[in-house]
């Protein structure tokens, strides 16, 4: 594992509402606004941008937690731009707060963990059919 960042370090990525980001399930619109799962999905991968930058050829991240907190709804076609700020680096752990704005706005806030294993380790602990 790269030892690239320390705790207060951001990245940040931008996410245009399309169709498949509302809220929806069995393929009928909910309401016409950014789903949770949509966010939580966009939300880890920005956080995720610490670990692929991280990781060794043969070691892979994977999630431990996400929590995600909605202030205000974002709208189909809206830029939805989430900063990640690591909080906890602790070995293999990186912990992640994050935050997401339209424009000025903060839509949600929460917070992301992962952790960097070696593919060997994730191999061993992977279920057998």
């Amino acid at each position: 594992m790269k030892e690239l960042y320390q705790i207060g370090d951001k990245t940040d990525l931008t996410f245009s509402v399309t169709k498949n980001d509302l809220a929806q399930f069995n393929g009928e619109v909910v309401h016409p606004f950014y789903s949770t799962f949509s966010l939580g999905r966009d939300a880890e991968w920005t956080c995720r941008q610490f670990v692929l930058k991280m990781k060794e050829e043969h070691e892979e991240g994977i999630g431990t937690f996400l929590n995600i907190r909605h202030k205000s709804p974002a709208l189909l076609g809206e830029s939805v731009r989430i900063e990640a700020e690591i909080k906890v680096l602790d070995g293999r752990r990186i912990d992640c707060d994050w935050k997401a704005w339209v424009g000025d706005r903060l839509i949600a806030e929460g917070d992301q963990g992962q952790m960097i294993l070696t593919k060997e380790r994730i191999a061993e602990i992977t279920p057998k059919p």
